[in-house]
């Protein structure tokens, strides 16, 4: 039996992240995690592997709505409501995938991030009418996704990270990687077998190991980049030319889940799902 010992979101795609000791499970993420993302003029994404600023704006969750803090300038605090003010119909696309619509949030975040981002950008909302389809080679009973790269729920072990550390010249934090779900426990890499599992008493299946880009070598304390820890990974983690740390998830429940509950594994690729 393991232990669900971190759980984190990212309300707004690719800005920093928020540890809490409870979240509510659904079926395209965590509550709040990636409902918000950042687009271009063009309505495309945009994230920490061509802004690496991005890092240094951090993101609270304060009741009915969002602040954002510019960790250079904490003085200055953007409010965003969670409900869009604008309601203004866009279409925007993350990665390769068909554009989805999406609603602009207000003017005043526009602004405020385009001066912190030193580009035209627009904060932008995804409604619960928008469909996302995760893609239909892992998916299960066609999931939607939110604004994530491409799945709803992100696991990493903790000893997994821990042995990668033992391998860096410096250590890294778990940050680095985006998780939504931290595990204790296990052995390095063990969640590389598994199949199902239960977080309390909510089923999961894992689908799909996650491939790892630039972005982790943008360190999130400094917004600096380099070549950790992608470098290393690289040497022992590839795998069909891609570096693999982590394993993402699908569910169809829905529920609570909270730091300290157990972990069973319900199948292995050794075993029949």
């Amino acid at each position: 039996m393991y232990t669900l010992s971190e759980i984190w979101i990212y309300p707004i795609k690719s800005l920093g992240g928020i540890r809490l000791d409870e979240a509510q499970v659904l079926g395209r993420g965590l509550r709040h995690d990636r409902r918000w993302m950042i687009v271009d003029e063009n309505g495309r994404f945009v994230t920490q592997r061509s802004l690496h600023r991005m890092a240094l704006l951090d993101v609270a969750l304060e009741k009915d709505q969002l602040l954002v803090v510019d960790r250079t300038q904490p003085a200055e605090v953007l409010e965003v409501p969670m409900q869009p003010i604008t309601n203004e119909l866009v279409y925007v696309s993350i990665w390769d995938d068909n554009q989805v619509p999406a609603l602009t949030v207000c003017d005043r975040a526009d602004q405020w991030l385009s001066k912190k981002l030193e580009r035209p950008v627009r904060l932008v909302f995804m409604p619960d009418s928008t469909e996302r389809r995760v893609d239909p080679r892992y998916a299960r009973n066609q999931e939607n996704v939110s604004f994530a790269d491409g799945y709803p729920f992100l696991l990493i072990g903790q000893s997994s990270l821990d042995d990668l550390n033992q391998r860096l010249p410096e250590p890294v934090t778990m940050q680095r990687f985006r998780p939504n779900l931290v595990v204790q426990g296990a052995g390095p890499y063990a969640e590389d077998d598994w199949r199902e599992l239960l977080i309390g008493d909510i089923a999961f299946q894992v689908v799909k190991p996650c491939a790892r880009c630039i972005l982790i070598t943008v360190n999130p304390e400094t917004a600096l980049p380099g070549s950790e820890p992608l470098k290393t990974l690289a040497t022992y983690r590839k795998q069909n030319n891609k570096v693999l740390f982590g394993q993402n998830l699908l569910t169809s429940d829905s529920g609570t889940i909270k730091t300290g509950d157990s972990i069973q594994v319900l199948s292995t690729s050794a075993q029949p799902s």
